[in-house]
């Protein structure tokens, strides 16, 4: 009787099996919360053994905490991109479409995510420590824009921070209702954001939505 050939499995290197491990616990935690985070769900998503999971992230809130920090990383690659191509586009249409965008349906998710983040990190340290530096580093992005498009006269302030501040702080308000199904379909409230935006960098009405197309 002949022997079949046992079938090789074949090993990821380490590198690219953590990187494949964040990017499947980024997308749960983007289409379903932060909660639904499990060595068992990853390792299940990825049809693998659990141990393996653990053998890259011993401890849960440990996935849980790189899962949030990569999709808010990959989120703020995608809203704020940093590449050549980018970079020949006007301040005032880089702002506005990152406005635009994430105000918008399709970045619905992401607000689920962030607000989802802040209230778990009340409770778990190191995910409150991811937060802030996500915080941090889109704050420090969307800075330098401000300050590029007053250095460019597109933009008018004497404290582009405080400008900064304005709208990453109505932005956040208009996420606190991202989990609400009866959300008030009105203008003013769609374009709030833009509107602070366009009231804090001195541009006319209307300006920021225009450009993002």
């Amino acid at each position: 009787m002949t022997s079949r050939p046992q079938a090789t499995r074949t090993r990821k290197p380490p590198g690219e099996r953590r990187a494949e491990i964040l990017q499947t616990a980024a997308r749960i935690a983007l289409d379903e919360g932060l909660e639904r985070i499990t060595l068992r769900r990853v390792a299940d998503d990825l049809g693998v053994r659990p141990g393996l999971i653990g053998h890259y992230f011993p401890a849960a809130d440990d996935l849980v905490t790189e899962a949030f920090a990569h999709a808010a990383a990959q989120e703020r690659d995608a809203l704020l991109p940093q590449s050549k191509a980018e970079a020949n586009r006007s301040p005032t249409a880089r702002l506005a479409g990152f406005l635009v965008r994430l105000t918008g349906a399709e970045c619905l998710d992401l607000s689920r995510l962030w607000l989802n983040a802040r209230h778990l990190s009340r409770f778990k340290p190191g995910l409150r420590a991811a937060v802030q530096e996500q915080e941090t580093l889109t704050r420090t992005a969307l800075t330098a824009l401000v300050e590029e498009g007053v250095r460019r006269g597109e933009f008018r302030t004497d404290d582009a921070l405080s400008a900064t501040l304005h709208i990453l702080v109505t932005v956040d308000g208009l996420g606190a209702y991202a989990n609400d199904d009866t959300e008030v379909d009105h203008p003013a409230l769609r374009d709030l954001a833009i509107t602070v935006a366009e009231h804090r960098l001195d541009l006319t009405p209307g300006l920021l939505r225009a450009a993002a197309f």
